[in-house]
């Protein structure tokens, strides 16, 4: 359903830093690095089809994140929800709501932990039960 993703960050080096080290977990790699006509850097991760990106407000304008907003990424296995989660903590990231663990869900069990970048944007790993 979608191609891409784009949030704003303030810090695009420290940007880099933490989505290089949690995206990782996933299995992306190295983002592409893309100047902007208006010269504003942005990072574009490209994984299984999909498309994460990190840009500098081309507006010039303070990049804030999006109120109820969240942004989930499918993982593996519980280990992996827990790896994506510890990563970020370690990256600058501040673990939100309840520890990673089971949940309930209203489309079935689901091992999950939220987290927000350093930019305030909101994570989730998500791995669904079979």
């Amino acid at each position: 359903m979608f191609n891409h993703i784009m949030i704003g960050s303030n810090d695009i080096e420290r940007s880099k830093r933490f989505y290089d080290a949690v995206l990782a977990t996933l299995g992306a790699g190295e983002p592409v690095r893309n100047k902007a006509a208006t010269g504003h850097t942005r990072l574009f991760y490209r994984h299984n089809g999909s498309t994460f990106c990190v840009t500098e407000p081309i507006n010039g304008e303070t990049a804030t994140f999006a109120n109820g907003g969240t942004i989930g990424f499918k993982c593996n296995s519980p280990e992996q929800v827990k790896e994506f989660h510890d990563v970020a903590l370690a990256q600058g990231g501040t673990s939100i709501e309840e520890p990673p663990g089971m949940r309930d869900g209203s489309l079935g069990p689901m091992y999950l932990a939220y987290v927000r970048d350093p930019d305030g944007n909101k994570l989730c790993a998500i791995y669904r039960v079979k």
